[in-house]
């Protein structure tokens, strides 16, 4: 292989770097800017929920952004539509809501993931990539070498210098990937956390009114129906209000 093809090939290498750089630095500030904005809107949402939920009572606007709001939405969007299957026989409410929510948050959770894959294939590829530069860098002065039958240090100092500066730019890459990487992700573990803590109090809010209404009917049933009974008696338009409490056995 001649030398204008190893220059070529070097000059490749240090173009893949400087991409793959560019791709990570963008993709921090683009997911910096979206964690930021999501945790912000999150944290403002979730600070103003009661510590009981009622799920058919909270008020979610459309305008209301983040995670945390778009969870709610889903969720009292299912229990709408379950209402409406009800009247026909049809759904388990809990179930229906449980589904509704188990699917928004696998959404929220892919949107969070979007980009990670890049910066994990960035990271872990790129201090090979500066390797094989290195590789090349080294042919290229064992080149120079033979051709000049000389090994001094103005005929091995450019390529050398080639191959040394791959290697640091790959590393250079490579760490701020890996980096960014991890920080996302360990972000995007505690995201999931609150938004299934969240499921779960919207789910025992339903159950808690599930036992209400269950204990309301039981006592309901022990007392037995109350009747109202009145009677006008008298004469000359006196009328008296004779209540009595009839309980069926």
């Amino acid at each position: 292989m001649s030398d204008t093809a190893t220059n070529l090939i070097v000059k490749g290498t240090f173009a893949l770097l400087l991409l793959g750089s560019v791709i990570t630095w963008a993709l921090i500030l683009v997911k910096g800017r979206q964690r930021w904005v999501t945790s912000r809107s999150d944290h403002r949402f979730l600070a103003g929920l009661p510590r009981l939920l009622r799920l058919a009572s909270l008020k979610v606007t459309d305008d209301q952004r983040g995670s945390a709001a778009r969870v709610v939405r889903a969720a009292q969007a299912a229990l709408a539509e379950h209402t409406l299957a009800a009247d026909a026989g049809e759904g388990d409410e809990r179930e229906t809501v449980e589904v509704a929510l188990q699917a928004q948050i696998e959404n929220e959770r892919r949107t969070a993931e979007a980009g990670l894959v890049v910066l994990a294939s960035i990271g872990s590829t790129a201090p090979f990539v500066g390797l094989f530069g290195t590789v090349w860098g080294i042919i290229h002065a064992l080149r120079a070498i033979g051709s000049s039958g000389s090994a001094s240090l103005e005929v091995v100092a450019g390529p050398i210098g080639e191959a040394l500066v791959a290697t640091a730019i790959g590393i250079a890459v490579a760490v701020p990937a890996v980096l960014a990487y991890n920080f996302f992700l360990r972000r995007l573990k505690v995201h999931s956390a609150e938004l299934g803590q969240l499921a779960a109090r919207l789910l025992a809010s339903l159950q808690r009114r599930d036992r209400a209404a269950v204990a309301e009917a039981e006592t309901v049933q022990a007392e037995g129906p109350i009747s109202l009974r009145r009677a006008e008696l008298g004469s000359g338009g006196q009328v008296a209000a004779v209540e009595r409490r009839e309980v069926t056995v």
